[in-house]
């Protein structure tokens, strides 16, 4: 029997974040799991993703996810006696987060710069949405905003119409382009015993994933096309209707695989020296001849017997999951945490170290721990909203 771990990595590292909504939650959330203290500032009214919905037993989904393990105050940054408070937290902190509106921390006097001249040892950590750069820095920026303009969403969807990424894809990278940067941070502070900025954008990230669609355009001058469930350089690679009209989803990688499949799924081994599919170029070229072939071969199995095959004959394969099949899935893995209305079952953290007990901390009610935090960083209470 493993014993169960007694010190996560980041234990000792204090983490202050003023956040919302999910890119800099979600990069501090992740540190809290790994043992780092944090302390979520919110406003009066809180996060405001707080209130994005009330699915988990009352409490927002959104918010679930992304707060365990924190420590919530709420302080008038714009108060004197706010603001000391928090650089009192700062003088004592490792990390400190903010995915504030455009311009808003270096009003307060809460910029990166001004930060570490002040405490040598801090990590800064700023997460916008286009950067501090460029005539976009001051747009404010939505996930489904970032898609559009990062051309996510013009490689997303058929070929008749675009597709949002179903969640909120360039929040979550940048919250976890965040916590990369953190951690890096962190180890070179081991080297040089010097805190260091780290900035990410959800632009940059967005555009980082799109970098073979834009490495085709800036070099053939034509980028990949919509192609909906099938990859739009790759095939066969996409969805197929199973006799019981089961969605299933295969995957062809090399000419290995695909002498395999003509040989023991689709039982035409003549299709190998069929010039037309004899290469992945010509097997894309010719792809709606291949996609009616092998449509019309899957179409005499059920789902059930089609996955059976497919796994048996080593076929890279996956089976398009509704929310409703997902929850139920042999490989999702749960834990629960402790939230201001009772126990949650949330899916488990991607991350698993040898020997974590993968415990997590309670999700915070709002304001939750103002007292004992004005008490701990401050001799009154003026902080308080």
């Amino acid at each position: 029997m493993n014993k169960a771990i007694t010190t996560k990595p980041l234990e000792g590292v204090l983490v202050v974040s003023i956040e919302q909504a999910l890119a800099a939650p979600l990069c501090s959330c992740r540190l809290a799991d790994a043992g780092a203290r944090v302390i979520k500032i919110e406003r009066e009214t809180g996060d405001f993703a707080r209130n994005y919905d009330d699915a988990v037993n009352g409490e927002s989904s959104y918010f679930v996810w992304t707060n365990r393990g924190k420590e919530s105050a709420i302080l008038d940054i714009k108060s004197a006696e706010g603001l000391e408070v928090l650089h009192n937290m700062l003088a004592k902190a490792d990390v400190f987060i903010q995915n504030l509106a455009p311009g808003a921390a270096a009003r307060l006097g809460l910029g990166s710069e001004s930060l570490r001249s002040r405490y040598s040892q801090l990590i800064t950590c700023d997460i916008s949405g286009y950067g501090e750069l460029g005539e976009y820095k001051n747009m404010k920026a939505y996930d489904l905003l970032i898609q559009s303009e990062s051309g996510l969403v013009s490689v997303s969807g058929g070929p008749e119409s675009y597709g949002r990424i179903g969640v909120s894809i360039c929040d979550i990278g940048a919250g976890m382009n965040a916590l990369s940067g953190v951690l890096l941070a962190l180890a070179k502070r081991e080297k040089t015993g010097v805190g260091s900025s780290v900035k990410v954008s959800l632009f940059d990230g967005a555009a980082d994933w799109m970098s073979v669609p834009i490495l085709h355009q800036k070099y053939t001058g034509k980028g990949p096309n919509r192609a909906g469930l099938k990859h739009p350089s790759i095939s066969p690679y996409g969805e197929y209707q199973s006799g019981d009209d089961k969605t299933i989803v295969i995957s062809i990688q090399n000419d290995r695989e695909w002498s395999r499949f003509c040989d023991e799924l689709l039982a035409q081994p003549d299709l190998k020296q069929d010039e037309r599919f004899s290469s992945n170029n010509q097997r894309v070229a010719n792809r709606t001849v291949l996609d009616t072939i092998i449509s019309n071969c899957f179409s005499h199995y059920s789902g059930a017997d089609l996955r059976k095959k497919l796994y048996d004959s080593g076929i890279a394969f996956g089976l398009v999951n509704h929310t409703e099949d997902l929850v139920n899935h042999p490989q999702l893995r749960y834990v629960e945490v402790n939230t201001p209305s009772g126990p949650a079952s949330i899916v488990a953290s991607p991350v698993i170290l040898s020997d974590d007990n993968q415990v997590f901390g309670s999700v915070p009610a709002l304001g939750e721990h103002t007292s004992a935090l004005i008490s701990e960083f401050s001799n009154d209470s003026r902080g308080l909203v």
